[in-house]
């Protein structure tokens, strides 16, 4: 009781503080002076043609909103502004980038795309540890990738693809321990992949293609626990075969190794569960192809342009997502059989392409009058000579190339007045709507999908909808795919338009607040992870008609400044006396109790240390399983599934790893360790140890 009292009357005293303060008159927060020369030292170096920046030398860059800078208004420490953002996306800015750079120790998104920058890269964007996205893709750059890049060790995505960069892959990148995305592809580098990128174990897209990287493909890589995405192709690893180990991925969606010199044999990939795409094209890959049946979830398999021989497994006849089946320019021999697309059910949107060309098949198993969905080609095999064999002249012969650019058209705006939308201020009809022949301005949003996992869009495009409507927080109806069209790579070009709702005043317009929302939710790269879309690239977000004058403020701007000090200076006070009683009250309380915290990366769940009981780290448990390897599966319950482990000191035990869909709340995780730690009898299994790390679960008991 005499605790609460103090308590009381602290609170009261506090109370107190705060009226006194909130009247002292306090100087308007400024941008740390630092950090302004930084930024006009990198426009100095900028050429800018279409005067973008004209507001970089008026006032200050946070408090006056200089054109790309994002500060959120939080007061540092040391009672300055700073900046947390630089977004220069396609501004048609061409010269150089500052050194100065590194002096933005603030900074947690730096984004140059899609302009015409030449240079190197300064090794002084290495210095902020802040960083969390680094997005220089689509410029001129040239020279060596600094050393220092590998000090970024909050870095979540690295998007340095379409540039001029030559020189190595420097092994520091090793020690980027949060990056997710890595993306180097489309430049010149050469020299071995550092195999030191497969400690990278939180690593989900590894994109490398179209360079002139040269070696071996590092066999380590089958270790990284999350890889969804390995694209390689179009390098020269002449000599080099596809590791055996790269059947032990645990998670890989897409394998692409297509045009890398490679030599051997097709691996046996059938024990990788979530393989999507399978592309091995133009390589000089020999012997059968495995015969074990794939995942379920393929939808392209290219094997064309090797030195194949034998038949088309039959484990091909029960892939029920097939989309596309290239085995063209090899030496296969057999009958094609006809189960392969008999076996499937397709819907109205669906497609098969089967390419065959130029192999030795001199026989059709089955009937070949394959349904409308089902493009075949057969010509360069002897079967073609067959004139006995009734419609193989249809599949024969040349096939029309297809068009490279789709329109989505929506029959329920055809009845429209013509030309009732006010065009000339960009207003159009809401091509899905509810509200028939609804006008609005839509926003216009350039998107790209890199590496996705399938290779005919139609069956997607609702999925796909659905997928950026809910990460945007819209009705379906609110989003138009307006254009798409296949780009090399492949990659999957589109044009987004977004409308306003029509459930907020029958508005034709968005108003400020959601156009920044929307924005900030692309250019922060804050949707959702998509095995099945993989990453994406956004190519720009014009604004036009009613958006081409709008202009984005900082955060708090209208909250009295003199009050916000005097509101942190009573806060503070207030805080530090509350914190020593509340510290004495909970050391003589819980005495026995010690908890270590730690933060393992930006976006990564809070992993907290239980006194007595012993902490694994992830990277532990991935060893132990061997990257949790189906091979050490001895049971599966609705929590998750329980792995056969084996410890550094040869201990053998049980580990159960949550499934994502089953995860605890951190106090219940931690309740049930706690209860497990204190349950001894001969006839229970002790618990050994747990971990929490990395967004898993997971405890360990003796086997």
């Amino acid at each position: 009781m005499i605790w609460r009292g103090y308590i009381l009357a602290l609170s009261f005293c506090c109370c107190c503080l705060l009226l006194l303060a909130a009247p002292a008159p306090a100087p308007a927060p400024i941008t740390h002076p630092s950090e302004v020369s930084a930024l006009l030292a990198v426009k100095k170096q900028l050429v800018d043609p279409k005067n973008n920046l004209r507001n970089w030398d008026k006032g200050d860059p946070c408090t006056s909103n200089w054109t790309g800078i994002l500060c959120f208004y939080n007061l540092g420490k040391d009672g300055y502004l700073h900046v947390q953002e630089l977004q220069l996306l396609n501004m048609n800015l061409s010269g150089t980038l500052a050194p100065e750079l590194g002096q933005l120790s603030h900074l947690k998104i730096l984004d140059f795309m899609w302009n015409e920058l030449t240079g190197s890269i300064p090794k002084e964007i290495g210095h902020i540890s802040t960083l969390r996205l680094l997005l220089l893709n689509g410029n001129k750059l040239y020279g060596s990738l600094p050393d220092e890049l590998g000090y970024l060790s909050n870095l979540i995505r690295l998007q340095l693809d379409q540039n001029n960069i030559s020189g190595q892959i420097p092994k520091t990148f090793a020690n980027m321990s949060c990056v997710r995305h890595l993306h180097l592809n489309n430049n010149s580098l050469a020299g071995q992949i550092p195999p030191e990128l497969s400690q990278i174990f939180t690593l989900l897209h590894l994109l490398l293609d179209n360079n002139n990287l040269s070696g071996y493909l590092p066999p380590e890589f089958s270790n990284l626990p999350d890889l969804r995405i390995l694209q390689l192709d179009n390098n020269d690893f002449s000599g080099s075969v596809i590791p055996a180990s790269y059947r032990n991925f645990s998670r890989l969606v897409k394998l692409s190794l297509r045009n890398c010199g490679l030599q051997g044999a097709v691996p046996d990939l059938s024990r990788i569960p979530s393989l999507t795409y399978l592309d091995l094209s133009r390589n000089h890959l020999a012997g059968p192809i495995p015969e074990n049946k794939l995942s379920e979830n393929m939808t392209t398999i290219d094997l064309s342009d090797n030195q194949l021989k034998g038949s088309i497994p039959g484990s091909f006849s029960d892939l029920p997502s097939l989309q596309t089946l290239s085995l063209k320019n090899n030496f296969l021999t057999g009958p094609v059989p006809t189960n392969i697309w008999q076996n499937m059910s397709f819907s109205t949107s669906a497609r098969l392409k089967l390419d065959l060309r130029n192999n030795s098949f001199s026989s059709i198993q089955g009937h070949l009058n394959p349904p409308v969905n089902v493009t075949l080609r057969l010509e360069g095999n002897p079967v073609c000579k067959n004139a006995n064999l009734l419609n193989v002249n249809l599949f024969c012969g040349s096939e029309p190339g297809e068009d490279k650019m789709l329109t989505n058209f929506n029959d329920s705006i055809a009845n429209c007045p013509i030309q009732a939308c006010p065009t000339d201020n960009f207003y159009e009809y809401v091509p899905a709507s509810p509200l028939p022949c609804f006008c609005a301005a839509p926003l216009r949003i350039g998107y790209r999908l890199k590496s996705p996992s399938f290779s005919y869009f139609p069956p997607y495009i609702q999925p796909l909808e659905v997928y950026l409507t809910s990460s945007l927080k819209l009705s379906r109806y609110q989003l138009s795919i307006d254009t798409y069209s296949w780009e090399k790579g492949p990659r999957l070009r589109m044009y987004l338009k977004l409308f306003p709702s029509i459930n907020v005043n029958h508005s034709s317009t968005f108003n400020v607040s959601e156009v920044q929302r929307i924005r900030h939710l692309y250019t922060s790269w804050t949707f959702p992870g998509s095995a099945l879309f993989g990453p994406y690239e956004l190519l720009n977000f014009t604004l036009l008609g009613p958006y081409a004058d709008m202009k984005f403020e900082n955060e708090n701007q209208g909250i009295s400044k003199g009050i916000l000090v005097a509101v942190a200076v009573g806060g503070v006070a207030c805080a530090v006396a509350m914190s020593v009683i509340i510290t004495i009250l909970i050391t003589r309380r819980y005495t026995g109790n010690r908890h270590a915290m730690s933060r393992k990366c930006l976006y990564t769940k809070v992993s907290m240390r239980l006194g007595g009981v012993k902490y694994f780290t992830f990277k532990e448990m991935a060893l132990a399983t061997d990257n949790f390897n189906s091979s050490n599966q001895v049971g599966q319950g609705g929590y998750g599934k329980v792995y056969k482990g084996t410890l550094p000191d040869k201990t053998v035990v049980a580990i159960k790893r949550a499934e994502e869909g089953s995860l605890q709340g951190q106090k219940e995780f931690f309740t049930e360790i706690k209860l497990l730690s204190r349950l001894h009898h001969r006839n229970l299994v002790s618990l050994v140890g747990y971990c929490d790390e990395e967004g898993e679960q997971l405890n360990l008991k003796e086997a």
